[in-house]
């Protein structure tokens, strides 16, 4: 998802958006400050259109949907030695009866109809794209109930699930040529309008569970603007602004097969795309498809961290992969969860949680220096004072210095120290003033 908007898409010409914005204004305010994600092309002035009655009808699968399919063919979470879960076979035939019938069928809120249109994308699921679709079908297990959450507790329609399939092929770092980011695909501005947090460390675009209710909060403002659910998924794959001129090259129709033709060529394939998915992925046994083994496991634990952890120790003193730590915790971007600033959560297997709390200090330690510290104050280097006549230079102690540490940076030895001191033992103190002999 990413979008833009320009002068054209709030022209008071565009008279179904004034209305809209009379009826619900707080929404229609929310969803213009969308203005800032300009990363899409700009829709261009009336001037500049030539003539509206010239209809581009062509439709185009978007290259990030079709590059989002082809990297589940290296997507690690997908066990691809597995055995299979049951056994495949070729695809059979189907008629366009038996699509009709099957849309028709389904248990959905959101209208399924059938055309040639989607008769194509889900041939191209079922047929062209088979292993693909098998994969989804098992990563589907562990996304789909995080989505089904978010989409519950905003009361709407549970088929909105398959959006991500469109958006990102349920990969949670997914990031699209533009820029949008996560499973859900949010440019910058817009994760940040929606509460999700992006940092140079931590980037909750690509956190499931919280972007999830993101984009659930954003479609809901989107079918309160449209009152109809493929223009509001039209709007979140290009934005309010192209479906409003796409409304208003249509006379004002408000329905999404009538501004079909209006629509950016790649919107004009997400409605499809969206209806062949819970298509595909609904009857895939009557289409001879097998759910791919994961290597996510379903039943996890969440930990709140207050300290600052790398994914490699957990990933070295556990004994767990790397990749796996990675696929349930992809918001954190280097690896690294900052906990000495504020708590954030890790998620583990369900199996490894108390494994993790008993080898907590263990794996704090592990590499720290190498992996996770970092200088909070430092020593701007001086000269120290000496006098020319004096063998010796003085050193005011600092805190967390020993003689070992004070002896290597004047490169002297730390029984000459307490020599010439007349320490006893090598305890100092914080302030304690050391004469150290000039080498």
């Amino acid at each position: 998802m990413f979008f833009g908007f320009s002068a054209t898409a709030q022209s008071p010409r565009i008279v179904s958006e004034r209305s809209i914005a009379e009826s619900n204004k707080e929404v229609k305010a929310k969803v213009s400050d969308l203005t800032d994600d300009s990363d899409e092309t700009p829709i261009e002035n009336d001037e500049e259109e030539g003539d509206e009655n010239e209809i581009d009808t062509e439709t185009v699968i978007p290259d990030d949907f079709t590059s989002s399919l082809d990297y589940l063919l290296h997507n690690w979470a997908v066990d691809k030695n597995a055995p299979e879960n049951c056994k495949s076979r070729p695809n059979p035939l189907t008629t366009e009866a038996d699509y009709r019938e099957r849309l028709k069928k389904l248990p959905h809120l959101i209208e399924m109809p059938y055309n040639s249109i989607v008769k194509d994308f889900i041939e191209m699921y079922t047929q062209q794209r088979r292993k693909q679709v098998e994969y989804l079908l098992g990563l589907s297990d562990y996304y789909f109930p995080i989505f089904e959450a978010a989409l519950e507790k905003e009361k709407l329609p549970l088929e909105l699930r398959y959006l991500p399939i469109i958006e990102s092929a349920l990969n949670p770092r997914a990031v699209s040529r533009a820029g949008a980011t996560g499973i859900w695909q949010f440019m910058i501005g817009t994760g940040k309008m929606y509460g999700l947090e992006v940092t140079s460390l931590v980037d909750e675009r690509m956190d499931p569970a919280k972007s999830s209710l993101a984009a659930a909060k954003f479609l809901k403002e989107l079918y309160s603007i449209y009152s109809d659910w493929h223009l509001a998924i039209a709007a979140y794959n290009c934005g309010p602004g192209n479906v409003n001129k796409a409304i208003r090259r249509a006379d004002g129709k408000r329905d999404f097969w009538s501004i079909y033709p209006y629509l950016p060529s790649e919107t004009r394939a997400y409605v499809p795309l969206f209806i062949a998915a819970n298509y595909a992925l609904t009857y895939a046994p009557e289409h001879h498809l097998c759910p791919a083994k994961v290597r996510i496991p379903v039943l996890t634990d969440t930990i709140m961290l207050n300290e600052r952890v790398h994914l490699e120790q957990v990933s070295a003193v556990l004994k767990m992969p790397l990749d796996e730590l990675r696929i349930l915790n992809p918001q954190y971007r280097r690896d690294i969860v900052p906990g000495d600033i504020k708590p954030y959560p890790l998620c583990l297997p369900h199996n490894y949680a108390n494994l993790f709390i008993d080898n907590r200090d263990s794996i704090r330690v592990y590499k720290a220096a190498t992996l996770i510290e970092r200088r909070d104050e430092v020593e701007v280097s001086q000269v120290a004072k000496t006098d020319s006549r004096s063998k010796y230079t003085y050193h005011t102690v600092k805190k967390g210095q020993n003689l070992g540490s004070i002896a290597k940076r004047y490169r002297t030895t730390v029984k000459k120290i307490q020599r010439a001191n007349g320490l006893r033992s090598t305890k100092i103190r914080a302030g304690q003033r050391l004469k150290i002999p000039r080498s």
